[in-house]
């Protein structure tokens, strides 16, 4: 075709294009020119050549039309007899956003189909299993309303800040972070944020204050008789901090007494019952750290913070060497996971990934060591875990022989030699990963002590197990198929928290009471404190649940909180911009890119690319499904696209790139605009090959997802089945590609900080791959409240020829073509992209070009003479399940169409390049104002007020006696008895402080042990349980005579020949409370030491429950009256 015709054909283009904006709207539906013609000329051939084109077609209203049709479909089946029928091809033109200016738009162009929306076709089967549109609510129906203290962060904002860990004081919650500490206060929970004032990532958390930079907190240890806060580090110190600061204060407070405790991460803390602080680490290392040298360093002034670390340090006990023994050690060298104080009989567990150790709190002996399946062990042996670095070479073998086999097979034999061997390295893999899993879903990963004195544990599993006190395993549960998290115990029940994010509700026997998704990320620290468990998700965001919820408080909150929506809810409006090119395996003019994108960017805040066919020859195909890095890091061809890209958007000046993934020759990247950043993060990346075996990457989708405004937003680049006939095949692709993808954190994405929430991840998916019930793993695209899809998905015209095609968009009758499109006919049918959406196709088919040769003209006109096609398309889904809904917090994003064409003046590939602009209105939560009135609810709701007064009711309880005197090995039995007759009593007994009596029997200042705990020299036991209505317990005070490791320092006896003979004294407190109770009461009972044999003064009472002296009483004896009650 000669130079004249090409020009001719390009200002037809111009023509036809300028000609969509020049017809008035109409009044009411659109309809397909295609009817009309049908209807005044039958006789006409289908191909034969039509005298009208594009521009007949008018523009769009900027309104809904008014469409009471309820099926998945929204085309009507056209009828010839009626002449009232809708055509076949009748589009739903979307409601006319709010187009005002904000942050993301920096005006409206001069060409109207920038500011009018596109008319749509919608897809069938929309509402059908998987395809539905997720349900959204101003208040989440599904779970109980919370106290968002903190509300999600964008994961960015928070590299080398994520919180890890929580625990709660009577008055504050404290967090451990990646820099060091902070706490909230109680009294400031429904605060507002404080906005610009804190760092990105706070501005709508309620008030905190924050400790000076630290090594991250691994974990956290409340000492409430001594007013602190202990941290373990990744650095190997543990550092004190104190409870009481000026809430007026805003600097940044300082730690404590601090030491070196461990060569690496200190992973658990905890205090004994006898105040001690006991510490686990890497290797199965376990410390302990006496009393008495932390209190007489804590005594010391500031300046002398260096001789209180030495003091420490030098007093530790080497738990792990004392039960060595010629180089054989009792208990495992995997890291230790937590540690538990078992308060009720003194005794300390530690918990590692297959087994347990048990100690004595008083003396630290060992008492036993068993595995995950209650079986004792003389000695634990580990075991080895799978040989990575093995896997990998036999990969690398495995390809370098398939690749380097004869060559006489010719180009094709050794590419499909090359591929096969890829494929079946990943198989083998995948294989010997699954064996690997299988070992650790057994793992230990959280333990609790709850009220009635048994130990739960948790493993990756979902296996919940009960042990009693000696480690005998008395039963298992699993309420839900993902690994366990963490726990937390408060009064009768027991909460869960699991890698999906759902916390459960157990009784002590370990029944289901409730379970709810309390974030949409891994649960991985729970706490209790004023009336509230804490739940903290691996994200950083943390909320609040009431002790009583579920309960009748539930509803009353939701529905005041919803009546006030007006009030937080906020809408932001934002434009989107996606294009696609196949690109060939070529490359791009920088002309091309700014013709394809730069000209169209000016007004949006989200760009997002897919190219397909980046890269595709075999040997690389074959590389990128043995090597995930090729994937997670790019190929020097997609690093060069993205730069070439980024420079045609301004990058760094205008846009910022937050990420990209590369699947073979498949590559997606997202840019945003700098004046929108701080409201878009959380980026994932996700890749399904669907080429041969579902290994190869030649075909599948690459996808990321965003969080913008906290609405999810996937893009999904694929490329499908080539060829005309391989429709089905297609639709498999897309189907597999819409359940298997799975958007996880990657290493060009983010930092490595998060990494181990992406393991979690990771675990959930495979877990529920196998798993026990799959239908409660929901789809990642499924759940998301906006859904692209965009790229080559190779679906072609059929029933027409090459000659028919090529005529009829010489003419622009594109309207008549749409009626041969694969895909439109697929999705009419509910075969494939359900539900889903398209803009009107106002542009010439996009494939197959020659090379460099520009026009309609360029259509290839080889020996092939393929028919032209729409092979690439952009299809969305947002949160309207209908044709019509208005923005709300239960329809948050509502998108339409401004732009949907092609740039055919590009002609580096044989695929043209297409681009489509969304508007996209966002309805979003100020989750700092829905805080406040969280708490305006909680206040001032007199039904809500009563609810939580009842919370606050405790048992009625006495005590035999408020006075016991022991002599040497002297036991006498103190009585608890509950006079309610209808709800138990959870009791502890705590030490206040012991006081040495002087020769004039006046007592000294009573000075508390870590964590109240109690002195050596006494045993309570049970120093914690339960009382059921109308029973009482009895509890054995027994002195014990007993010299203890502690009078060791670095090995060497420290004065045990000093014996102190003063008499002593403490302050016992019983603390009771109900089985859902805030509130508390307590008894003072005063137990005094004589040494030596003298007369003493003491209540009747004591005399008729004193069983013996001089240990005429027998362990055992003692155990089976403490668990005695009345009939």
């Amino acid at each position: 075709m000669d130079e004249h015709i090409i020009q001719d054909d390009d200002d037809e283009d111009r023509e036809a294009l300028a000609a969509l904006s020049s017809i008035p709207p109409p009044q009411l539906k659109i309809h397909s020119y295609s009817q009309q013609l049908r209807a005044t000329s039958a006789q006409k051939r289908y191909h034969q050549v039509r005298k009208h084109s594009m521009d007949d077609i008018p523009k769009p209203p900027d309104h809904y039309y008014n469409n009471d049709v309820s099926s998945d479909d929204e085309f009507f089946p056209y009828s010839s007899s009626s002449i009232n029928a809708p055509s076949a091809e009748e589009y739903i033109i979307p409601h006319s956003q709010r187009l005002n200016q904000n942050l993301s738009l920096e005006g409206c162009p001069d060409d109207p189909r920038h500011c009018h929306p596109l008319p749509e076709f919608i897809a069938a089967a929309g509402n059908t299993s998987i395809f539905k549109v997720p349900k959204r609510a101003t208040v989440h129906p599904a779970r109980p309303p919370c106290l968002e203290l903190r509300p999600h962060p964008l994961r960015e904002t928070q590299v080398g800040k994520f919180l890890r860990n929580i625990a709660c004081t009577d008055t504050q919650l404290w967090a451990g972070q990646e820099c060091g500490i902070r706490f909230w206060r109680f009294q400031d929970a429904y605060e507002p944020g404080l906005g610009a004032k804190v760092r990105r990532g706070d501005e709508d958390a309620a008030p905190f204050q924050e400790s000076a930079n630290t090594s991250p907190a691994m974990c956290l240890l409340v000492d409430s008789g001594n007013r602190l806060v202990w941290s373990g580090h990744k650095d190997g110190k543990i550092r004190s901090w104190k409870m009481d600061h000026p809430a007026d204060d805003t600097s940044p407070f300082k730690e404590g007494l601090s030491w070196q405790a461990h060569r690496g991460p200190v992973l658990s803390i905890i205090m004994s019952s006898y105040g001690d602080l006991w510490s686990g680490g890497e290797g199965g290392a376990i410390k302990i750290w006496p009393w008495e040298s932390i209190e007489k360093s804590l005594s010391l002034r500031p300046e002398e913070k260096h001789m209180a670390a030495l003091l420490v340090e030098r007093s530790f006990i080497d738990l792990r060497s004392q039960v060595t023994v010629n180089g054989n050690c009792n208990i495992s060298s995997s890291d230790v996971k937590c540690l538990v104080s078992d308060n009720v009989r003194a005794k300390v567990w530690c918990a590692q990934p297959l087994s347990f150790s048990l100690w004595d709190a008083r003396t630290k002996e060992l008492l036993k060591v068993f595995n995950i399946d209650g079986q004792t062990e003389n000695r634990v042996d580990i075991p080895s875990a799978p040989d990575q670095p093995a896997v990998e070479d036999e990969m690398k073998v495995k390809f370098v022989s398939t690749s380097k086999k004869e060559k006489s097979g010719g180009f094709l034999q050794r590419s499909r030699n090359a591929i096969m061997g890829a494929a079946d390295a990943v198989r083998r893999v995948a294989t010997r990963g699954t064996g690997a899993f299988a070992e650790d879903n057994k793992r230990t990963e959280a333990l609790v002590l709850t009220a009635d004195g048994m130990i739960w544990s948790g493993g990756t599993n979902g296996l919940l197990v009960q042990w009693d006190g000696n480690g005998s395993r008395l039963q298992d549960v699993i309420h839900h198929p993902c690994a366990v998290q963490c726990f937390c115990a408060f009064g009768t029940r027991i909460y869960v928290g699991y890698v999906s994010g759902m916390v459960q509700v157990m009784d002590l026997e370990g029944n289901l009471i409730a379970g709810w998704m309390a974030h949409n990320g891994p649960v991985i620290k729970l706490a209790a404190g004023n009336g509230y468990i804490f739940s903290l998700a691996t994200h950083g965001g943390l909320r609040g649940w009431n002790i009583s919820s579920p309960g009748p408080i539930d509803s009353l909150l939701r529905s005041d909180l919803a009546e006030k929506e007006t009030i937080y809810s906020r809408q932001d409006n934002v434009r989107i911009l996606i294009g696609s090119w196949n690109v060939g395996q070529g490359r791009a003019s920088q002309e091309s890119l700014m013709s394809w994108l730069g000209s169209v960017a000016s007004d949006v805040g989200i760009v997002v690319v897919g190219l397909q066919e980046v890269e595709m020859g075999a040997g690389f195909l074959a590389m990128s499904a043995a090597k995930e890095t090729v994937g997670l890091e790019g190929s020097s061809i997609g690093h060069w696209w993205l730069d070439t890209i980024g420079k045609a958007l301004d990058e760094n000046t205008t846009f910022e790139r937050m990420g990209s993934r590369q699947l073979a020759g498949l590559l997606v990247s997202l840019w945003v605009r700098k004046n929108l950043r701080m409201h878009v993060g959380d980026i994932d990346a996700a890749a399904v090959p669907c080429g041969f075996g579902r290994a190869i990457g030649n075909k599948g989708g690459v996808g990321l997802r965003i969080r913008v405004f906290d609405r999810l937003i996937c893009f999904v680049n694929c490329h499908l089945a080539a060829h005309l006939e391989a429709v089905n095949r297609r639709n498999a692709d897309f189907d597999h590609i819409y359940r298997n993808m799975v958007f996880s954190r990657s290493s060009n994405l983010l930092n490595n900080a998060a990494a181990g929430a992406s393991a979690a991840v990771q675990t959930l998916r495979v877990t529920n791959a196998a798993g026990v019930n799959a239908e409660e793993t929901k789809l990642d695209l499924a759940e998301a409240d906006m859904v692209v899809f965009f790229g080559d998905f190779n679906y072609r015209l059929f029933g027409i020829s090459y000659d028919e095609a090529r005529d009829f968009v010489s003419q622009r009758c594109f309207d008549w073509l749409r009626e041969k499109d694969q895909l439109r006919a697929e999705m009419k049918a509910g075969k494939v992209f359900q539900g889903m959406r398209e803009a009107l196709i106002r542009f010439p088919p996009t494939y197959k070009f020659e090379r460099h040769r520009p026009g309609l003209a360029g259509y290839d006109s080889g020996e092939k003479k393929r028919i032209p096609a729409w092979c690439d398309r952009v299809i969305y889904r947002d949160n309207r399940s209908g044709p019509v809904s208005e923005c709300s917090l239960e329809c948050p994003i509502v998108s339409s169409i401004l732009l949907y064409d092609a740039c055919m003046d590009v002609t580096e590939s044989d695929h043209k390049p297409v681009r489509c602009k969304f508007h996209s209105t966002i309805a979003h939560v100020d989750r700092s104002v829905r805080r406040q009135e969280f708490g305006e609810v909680i206040q001032s709701n007199k039904k809500v007020r009563s609810l939580l007064d009842e919370l606050h009711y405790v048992p009625e309880t006495v005590v035999s006696t408020n006075n016991i005197v022991l002599h040497n090995q002297d036991t006498l039995i103190l009585r608890i008895t509950n006079k309610c007759d209808k709800d138990k009593a959870i009791f502890k007994i705590i030490c206040e402080g012991q006081s040495t009596v002087k020769d004039d029997e006046e007592v000294a200042d009573y000075h508390p042990r870590g964590s109240f705990g109690l002195p050596r020299w006494l045993e309570v036991t049970p120093a914690a349980g339960i009382i059921k209505a109308d029973q009482f317990v009895e509890i054995s005070v027994h002195h014990e005579e007993f010299h203890t490791l502690e009078d060791l320092v670095d090995g060497i006896p420290q004065n045990w020949w000093c014996e102190d003979t003063r008499d002593k004294e403490v302050i016992l407190r019983v603390i009771v409370q109900g089985s859902c109770s805030m509130e508390t009461r307590s008894h003072q009972i005063h137990v005094r030491h004589c040494f030596s044999v003298k007369t003493v003064r003491i209540d009747s009472k004591s005399n008729n429950y004193r069983k013996g002296r001089g240990g005429s009483l027998h362990r055992s004896e003692l155990q089976q009256l403490s668990s005695s009650s009345d009939d």
